[in-house]
């Protein structure tokens, strides 16, 4: 076997764990969320907690965790295997375990506390407008992701990398007037210690308006030549210069819209089956994310080919400003030996799920653009 054929194999096998990993952790959660609904549990819990607590705002809360918790210790087992031990074994990763649960801590932190926020608001607009909650909490909820996509770079990205400042002031230079000749407006370009977890390299271009920052990994800036950081930053740049972060948002805030329009019709239905007071009754939570996990998984295909659809124009974008067909071909060689891609993923997972062309697709696209301009007068 051929070396190139030999890492697609490892590539391939490494994926395929991981999908099937995700749909494992995918099944156990909504079966655990359907014995919470439909044994009556969560509505025991919730009589308990009305007698005690006499705060609906409160009972929500205590509900969230306690169903929260419950799903983080179910899929432990599964979180340590996928994010960690395949990692380490495939040479991804080489964080040790315990900065590892560092790391994992503090997004299941994050991602709890912004749950629970999420929850807290809709609860408490179903309370207040019954007919007309899920139009309040979509704005509410569009509002919030617009706002944590402007602190990323400030609050959220430090806590898991270091960020310093490009020191090199010829690179710095060659980055920003790259920004500037595509339009993009960036505060300042930092490096992330990537190299400090494992081998993976990355780039990308985080944050909005005044907090806008190029973000590029030290595995990038040691691993690549410059002219392929510039590709790939240049990629990384024509999201923003095609406008593909206010169209994410705005498709976001439409299937936000939509879920939570079917949650309603739902939990308005379902009410009298499950044996609730109503819709605001906390007792049917459960039984909202089951309504949202599925509504999510039928959008998925539909976000995964817009997504493929956006990076095919950055890739386009990229190889335009660059001219450097060669280099984008070798950066996207070097980015899936790095990142231990699949070059043919299966064609039926790639449809329903993949956000990015696979990496086969786009070198030929690098390619045929070479083909072009070799063959231009």
């Amino acid at each position: 076997m051929h070396a190139a054929d030999a890492d697609e194999d490892r590539a391939r096998r490494y994926h395929r764990r991981q999908f099937a990993l995700t749909l494992v952790d995918l099944a156990l959660g909504v079966v655990l969320l359907a014995w919470w609904s439909w044994s009556g549990a969560t509505a025991r819990l919730a009589a308990f907690l009305e007698a005690r607590l006499h705060s609906p705002a409160v009972v929500v809360a205590a509900i969230t965790l306690a169903i929260g918790a419950s799903q983080t210790l179910l899929t432990v087992p599964l979180d340590v295997v996928a994010g960690f031990v395949l990692p380490r074994r495939a040479g991804l990763l080489t964080q040790s375990l315990g900065s590892w649960l560092g790391d994992r801590a503090k997004a299941l932190a994050i991602g709890g506390l912004l749950g629970l926020l999420s929850v807290e608001i809709v609860y408490g607009l179903l309370r207040w407008s019954p007919d007309r909650w899920w139009l309040w909490a979509s704005g509410a909820l569009t509002a919030g992701i617009v706002l944590l996509a402007a602190v990323v770079p400030i609050w959220v990205v430090p806590l898991f990398y270091r960020l310093t400042p490009l020191e090199d002031p010829a690179l710095r230079a060659r980055i920003l007037a790259l920004a500037a000749r595509m339009g993009v407006r960036a505060a300042e370009v930092v490096v992330a210690d990537f190299s400090r977890k494992g081998r993976v390299a990355n780039a990308a271009v985080v944050g909005l308006g005044h907090t806008r920052r190029i973000l590029v990994s030290d595995t990038l800036l040691r691993e690549f030549p410059v002219e392929e950081v510039d590709v790939v930053l240049a990629h990384e740049l024509g999201h923003h210069a095609r406008g593909h972060v206010a169209k994410g948002l705005l498709l976001q805030s439409v299937l936000i819209a939509g879920a939570l329009w079917a949650a309603h019709r739902a939990l308005r239905a379902g009410a009298g089956v499950l044996g609730l007071s109503g819709p605001a009754d906390p007792a049917g939570l459960p039984f909202l994310a089951v309504v949202l996990t599925a509504v999510g998984l039928l959008t998925t295909p539909i976000v995964a080919a817009w997504s493929r659809r956006l990076e095919r124009e950055a890739d386009r974008v990229a190889l335009d400003v660059s001219g450097a067909p060669d280099a984008f071909v070798a950066a996207m060689e070097r980015l899936g030996q790095l990142n231990l891609a699949e070059r043919r993923p299966g064609r039926l997972r790639e449809l329903l799920f993949a956000t990015h062309p696979s990496l086969e697709a786009r070198i030929a696209t690098g390619r045929a653009a070479g083909a072009r301009l070799a063959a231009a007068p």
